[in-house]
């Protein structure tokens, strides 16, 4: 059972979600701070070279599983052309509602 986008507790993470379900780069990139930085399984990686690579140009898409930590950390059934679906793990820093950073892996 997945949860609602709409139903995510922290309004920064919830239109993170949404932005990546649309393939709305634009949305997506303004809710980065400008320094923002992300790792997949515990490797840093270039922002906009992975999310190109993994979520817009492979049609991305995240059913939340559920939520914990207020709504930063979430359990993610997440699906692109690239790899298939796969169960993850997502966690996000958020600063004046905006991602400063996340970090994903297998869940």
């Amino acid at each position: 059972m997945s949860i609602q986008v709409n139903r995510l507790s922290d309004p920064t993470v919830q239109a993170f979600v949404t932005a990546v379900n649309s393939h709305d780069q634009a949305a997506f990139q303004a809710l980065l701070t400008p320094d923002a930085t992300m790792s997949d399984d515990g490797s840093d990686r270039d922002i906009a070279e992975w999310t190109e690579r993994e979520v817009f140009s492979s049609h991305g898409h995240m059913d939340v599983e559920n939520e914990s930590d207020g709504g930063r950390t979430l359990v993610v059934t997440y699906r692109n052309d690239t790899w298939g679906e796969m169960r993850t793990k997502w966690r996000f820093d958020v600063v004046g509602g905006k991602v400063s950073r996340f970090e994903t892996g297998q869940a």
